[in-house]
């Protein structure tokens, strides 16, 4: 029976948000799959922006490919979280990143669930 457990995600730092440095490809690393392609992480994200002006967020989800692999949304000024990635799952070491269009003022925050076979 598989079995399921939350973790957070592996470029935060005890579960703290992640500071979006990256301004083009490829972005910031957020979190990277688990290996092998039985087991699957379920990936939760939100974004928030501290500027005051809304800011383009692109993750890069498994990949750079466009636009295969690019999931793009304009967060919006100083109004809490938004839900970026709802529980889409990833496996086989691949990784998430994210760039945005100004440096050092949007943070992600998430987890994964982890599934086991």
């Amino acid at each position: 029976m598989p079995t399921i457990a939350k973790r957070v995600l592996s470029g935060s730092t005890n579960g703290r948000g992640i500071l979006i440095a990256a301004t083009a490809t490829p972005g910031t690393a957020v979190h990277t799959a688990v290996t092998g392609t039985t087991d699957f992480d379920e990936v939760w994200l939100w974004a928030t922006n501290t500027d005051t002006t809304a800011r383009k967020l692109t993750i890069e989800y498994g990949g750079q490919t466009s636009p295969n692999d690019l999931i793009e949304f304009t967060v919006p000024t100083e109004d809490g979280f938004y839900l970026m990635v709802p529980g889409l799952v990833l496996n086989n070491g691949l990784i998430v990143t994210v760039f945005c269009a100004t440096a050092n003022v949007v943070t992600i925050h998430g987890f994964v669930n982890r599934i086991t076979a």
